[in-house]
């Protein structure tokens, strides 16, 4: 988890910053990766605030748990692997977690639990047979000074 912590940190979101680390069966770290805007994009020309229509930033942000599974050269090397998530996947990453064959997510926070699409990832992730548990190993805390 401290990993995807770590990873967390290269977002540029003001609100959320979300990180995700996949590890194999070894806990060798296979890909990272953190929420922020599609590659060879200009920034500054889309908004990263909540905002409405066009201006907001859930329109064009790639979350974290996409972002780990694009980063890898050898989609199949995912398959069995373990995702490590410092939030709880949506519905979207959901459908690509199930795809490339990860079998358990473990999350730091479910701060949107109640929300559709969180509890239709659930759903899916539960009936995909993916193991979800909560991390409670430790208290993390990073700190960058």
């Amino acid at each position: 988890m401290g990993v995807a912590l770590l990873s967390s940190l290269r977002s540029k979101d003001p609100n959320t910053k979300v990180g995700a680390c996949i590890v194999d069966d070894d806990h060798k770290v296979v890909s990272i990766g953190y929420n922020g805007m599609p590659r060879n994009i200009d920034e500054s020309k889309l908004s990263w605030e909540k905002g409405e229509d066009l201006d907001s930033k859930y329109l064009y942000v790639c979350h974290a748990e996409f972002n780990a599974i694009l980063n890898i050269r050898n989609g199949s090397a995912l398959k069995g692997c373990t995702l490590y998530v410092t939030l709880f996947p949506c519905n979207e990453c959901a459908k690509a977690i199930i795809q490339v064959g990860i079998k358990e997510i473990v999350y730091l926070d479910n701060k949107y639990e109640d929300s559709l699409m969180t509890r239709a990832s659930l759903k899916m992730l539960t009936l995909a047979g993916v193991k979800i548990r909560k991390y409670q190993d430790r208290n993390i805390k990073i700190s960058v000074e």
